[in-house]
């Protein structure tokens, strides 16, 4: 399973950060070209034109929020692990509500709460969704029956 393991702390910001450019870019891209044929005018040639348009204005800026987001929680993710000293999910859970909280901050203490509390819930969704592909996986290779590929070694019916 080496092929799955992260990177190790200091670059791990940066791959996250990039990673998150990316998603965000290509996501906010196919957002942003529907937005901008459904809002150009009438004509194949304006839609597309329209299209092209907000794709190229609003994909960069999008992405560049999830960079911050991405390169904000995998910060936090790395200090709360030199900290701890152990690499476990409640980091990420803290790690999303902290983020959460700091990108927020401007709005003022209540929605850094709002912020915080859907950063720490939205993650400790996504942690627990990862613990049970984990666990509903490993029990698929737990008991391989013997002679369940060759049937010729089945035991013999009484």
């Amino acid at each position: 399973m080496e092929e799955y393991a992260r990177e190790p702390c200091p670059w791990r910001v940066v791959d996250d950060c990039g990673g998150a450019f990316t998603m965000g870019t290509i996501g906010g891209g196919v957002f942003q070209a529907i937005k901008g044929f459904r809002n150009a005018p009438a004509g194949v040639g304006h839609r597309l034109r329209g299209s092209a348009n907000a794709v190229r204005v609003r994909a960069p800026h999008i992405g560049g929020s999830f960079a911050v987001w991405g390169g904000l929680f995998s910060t936090i993710d790395c200090g709360l692990v030199r900290l701890r000293g152990k690499e476990d999910p409640c980091n990420s859970i803290t790690s999303g509500a902290l983020t959460g909280a700091i990108l927020a901050a401007r709005s003022g203490p209540l929605t850094m709460v709002g912020s915080a509390m859907m950063g720490g819930i939205l993650l400790a969704l996504i942690e627990g969704i990862g613990i049970l592909l984990t666990r509903y996986t490993a029990q698929q290779f737990q008991n391989p029956l013997p002679f369940a590929e060759d049937p010729s070694q089945l035991p013999p019916k009484n």
